[in-house]
């Protein structure tokens, strides 16, 4: 029995009204389905609940709500009573295809997904549609995906394409297969294969203007982008992707005309504006630029794309007082993010604001940032502020990460001998040159009272001498 939206709509209607005041009343097997499907997709699992119990309570030998129940057990986790209903209602019925289908759910629930498959290659053998057969190959694609093997995957994803050619999850999953395989050449293929027989799909003309960009042939993914735009005028994510293969080939101000059709067509995106920007700095047209940087923090704030791009805007143009004041705001929106303190111990240094630059250094590394260069900036702003131990320390654990560093080692033996510890400085003084002589010269920028340090001149003066 067909149900129209209205009828569903009444049987909901009914229903709830039923559960305030506590009447009963009758439903027929068709309705509870609808009321319990309607409940699943919505996500109110109470009342999918209590629709099965009602429905099972009026029909105790449907089929369907029993199936709806193992579909609510298996979201639970409930798989031993599950596999109890569903070898009862197999006993009953032996040839339902939904039985098999929901077996292969709690197999692969358990990870059983070589059996799963099994299940869903009998169910498959049942099916009486060329519909169904479409739901069950994506079903086992998606199998074959839990288990990595993506060349089965792409087996039955193409067969759920060619059954149904508007699946567009398959093609999606298709050329997710294909990019996993590393197979670019073959998904483009592929899609110029399937736009043959289905010219004004655009979701193909975009997957294929992607495969097309990965292989840096922009000209061909802006021809492809084209024709996503022609099949459908609306559809943003092929305006951004073109956006994006003209700023490769140069042409910003087509670039921008794109980007903004998107803002035209839905809700500006960050990402959009952010382009916008960048495309304007690329033009030189400062202002705009600016404008279109802030509207990206306006817009979304948590992204750390647009922070950074304001911040480097005005670094690249030497204005560090402007640089501060947004990172600043950026770190105060997020202060874990590692690539905020970076910049922000870069622009104190250059501020010469040395302690807010150690800060900086140090808290980058204690988000994880090992670089060497972050243990080396931090190492030496703290032999500037004469935190000659904080200094050796920093550079002991830079080891542990850098070990057999000639900068690192030069750098510990002028901090030893600075701090009278000589015999500790000879010994990073000698393994430092022996690393490499040509950073000797680390000795005297930074540490320019040792230079008339007899053993210091003697241990560089030996180790180039052996080295010539």
């Amino acid at each position: 029995m067909q149900y129209s939206h209205d009828d569903e709509n009444l049987s909901l209607t009914r229903f709830e009204s039923m559960l305030k005041t506590n009447d009963i009343l009758f439903f027929d097997s068709d309705e509870f389905e609808n009321i319990i499907h309607h409940y699943l997709e919505n996500g109110k699992m109470a009342l999918a609940k209590r629709a099965i119990k009602l429905g099972l309570e009026q029909h105790p030998t449907s089929i369907n709500l029993r199936l709806f129940k193992v579909e609510i057990l298996v979201i639970e986790n409930k798989f031993a009573q599950a596999n109890e209903i569903l070898e009862m209602l197999h006993t009953l019925e032996p040839n339902n295809e939904e039985i098999f289908i929901q077996k292969a759910n709690v197999l692969s629930k358990q990870d059983h997904h070589q059996e799963a498959i099994q299940t869903l290659l009998i169910a498959i053998g049942m099916s009486g549609t060329p519909e169904d057969d479409a739901d069950l190959y994506a079903l086992v694609g998606m199998e074959y995906l839990f288990l990595d093997e993506f060349e089965n995957a792409l087996i039955y994803f193409k067969k759920c394409l060619e059954t149904d050619t508007s699946d567009y999850s398959a093609l999606h999953n298709i050329v997710y297969c294909y990019d996993f395989l590393n197979k670019n050449d073959e998904a483009i293929s592929y899609l110029n294969e399937f736009l043959d027989s289905n010219p004004y799909c655009e979701v193909a003309w975009h997957q294929l203007g992607r495969q097309y960009f990965t292989l840096k042939e922009y000209a061909k993914a802006n021809a492809a982008f084209e024709f996503a735009i022609i099949s459908d005028d609306t559809f943003v994510g092929a305006y951004i992707e073109k956006g994006k293969v003209l700023e490769k080939l140069k042409h910003y101000e087509d670039a921008i005309e794109n980007y903004k059709i998107t803002l035209a067509l839905e809700d500006p995106t960050s990402f959009a504006l952010l382009r916008i920007g960048h495309c304007y700095d690329k033009l030189g047209l400062e202002e705009l630029a600016i404008q279109f940087f802030r509207k990206t923090v306006d817009e979304d704030p948590l992204l750390d794309k647009g922070w950074i791009a304001i911040t480097k805007f005005y670094m690249k143009r030497l204005n560090y007082q402007k640089a501060l004041y947004y990172i600043n705001k950026a770190v105060n929106i997020d202060g874990e993010n590692v690539l905020y303190w970076k910049l922000y111990a870069t622009i104190n240094k250059r501020l010469n604001f040395l302690e807010e630059a150690e800060r900086g250094y140090k808290r980058s590394l204690e988000l994880g940032n090992y670089e060497l260069e972050t243990w080396i900036n931090r190492s030496d702003i703290l032999t500037s502020l004469g935190e000659y131990q904080g200094a050796i320390f920093n550079l002991i654990q830079a080891a542990e990460f850098y070990p057999e560093n000639a900068e690192i080692e030069y750098r510990l033996a002028g901090l030893y001998f600075t701090t009278h510890q000589q015999e500790e400085g000879r010994f990073h003084l000698k393994n430092a040159t022996k690393l490499n002589i040509d950073y000797s010269f680390i000795i005297s920028e930074l540490f320019p009272n040792l230079n008339n340090k007899p053993m210091v001149k003697a241990i560089i003066s030996e180790s180039k001498r052996t080295s010539n």
